[in-house]
């Protein structure tokens, strides 16, 4: 088994990287956290030195303490043999943090970059060092289940959309998306999130949510509605927590789930076209139903972090 280095943000217990380590030791590793801001560059360089693999993910604008620099680290650790990776599960291409490409180092000395956006692996591949590797987004396992309280005849909730309006500025769809719904379906519609409905939702509380309502529906950012193989998380953590997903048809998604089978596609942008599927399904509640279970199921097989991370640790082929 790995002895692995892991630096990133530990503080808040839903955070990605808590639930990558988890994942990890789950598949019988050793994680040692580091917290990104607070540990010193000499702290992390000495701890990775005695590792088997030293695993980053870099947060949007922090740095990391001490003389030496984290540049400097990387390339100590390249010369010593030991593997540096990151995944990320962020979007840069088309939007503010696409400067971060050029504006920090680490872009350019992690060893190997597992991200969400295919076209950004591409990138790595062909203009520098990094090795890119396209892998899409999860969920983690222990939160990959359905509430006991779903009933596929009683619901609290017909329409559900989880997450917030206030996204990024250059997704203007988002804030006309809940707005529709919002108008259309009136009180039949919950938007669960920090500026929604509800405040933040988190845990068993979100699975239960997820499982009481009879559709979610799904977003994520996506560049003039045509930006193939790329998706948030949501998609995941939708059917993965139980949730019958409506989600917008992006090229790619189609190789995670069958259309009308495990999830249900709409043309991205097209509110007609969501309102269609969203009254078709409120009335079919035996297709509806079915999908719901068959997409779950699939989540739960393919889609979860300790799947994930045994795929990236086999592509590092790290014995």
């Amino acid at each position: 088994m790995l002895n692995i280095v892991f630096l990133g943000n530990f503080e808040v217990p839903y955070s990605s990287e808590n639930h990558h380590a988890k994942s990890l030791e789950s598949l019988g590793h050793t994680v040692e956290k580091l917290q990104e801001k607070k540990a010193g560059s000499t702290e992390i360089l000495n701890k990775a030195l005695k590792s088997d693999l030293f695993v980053w993910v870099h947060t949007h604008r922090w740095q990391t303490p001490g003389s030496r620099s984290m540049t400097d680290v990387l390339k100590e650790l390249k010369a010593a043999g030991i593997p540096t990776m990151t995944y990320h599960l962020d979007l840069w291409f088309g939007i503010e943090r696409e400067k971060d490409l050029k504006n920090d180092d680490f872009y350019t000395n992690i060893g190997h970059f597992f991200a969400t956006d295919k076209l950004m692996c591409d990138w790595f591949n062909e203009n520098t060092q990094v090795k890119g590797h396209f892998l899409p987004a999860g969920v983690y396992d222990k939160e990959c289940y359905i509430h006991q309280e779903y009933d596929p005849y009683n619901f609290e909730h017909d329409i559900i959309f989880v997450g917030s309006k206030g996204y990024h500025h250059e997704h203007k769809y988002r804030p006309e998306l809940i707005d529709f719904l919002k108008s259309t379906y009136g009180k039949r519609f919950l938007h669960v999130g920090g500026d929604g409905d509800t405040g933040t939702v988190r845990g068993h509380e979100l699975n239960r949510i997820y499982a009481r309502s009879k559709i979610a529906i799904g977003d994520s950012l996506n560049i003039n509605f045509n930006y193939p193989y790329y998706t948030s998380d949501r998609l995941f953590e939708s059917t993965g927590r139980g949730g019958f997903t409506i989600y917008p048809r992006i090229k790619g998604l189609e190789e995670y789930f069958k259309d009308e089978n495990e999830i249900v596609f709409y043309e991205h942008g097209n509110l007609a076209d969501l309102k269609n599927k969203i009254d078709k399904y409120l009335l079919d509640g035996v297709s509806r139903e079915t999908i719901r279970l068959n997409g779950h199921e699939r989540t739960k097989k393919e889609h979860t972090y300790v799947n994930r991370w045994a795929s990236i640790l086999e592509t590092l082929n790290i014995k």
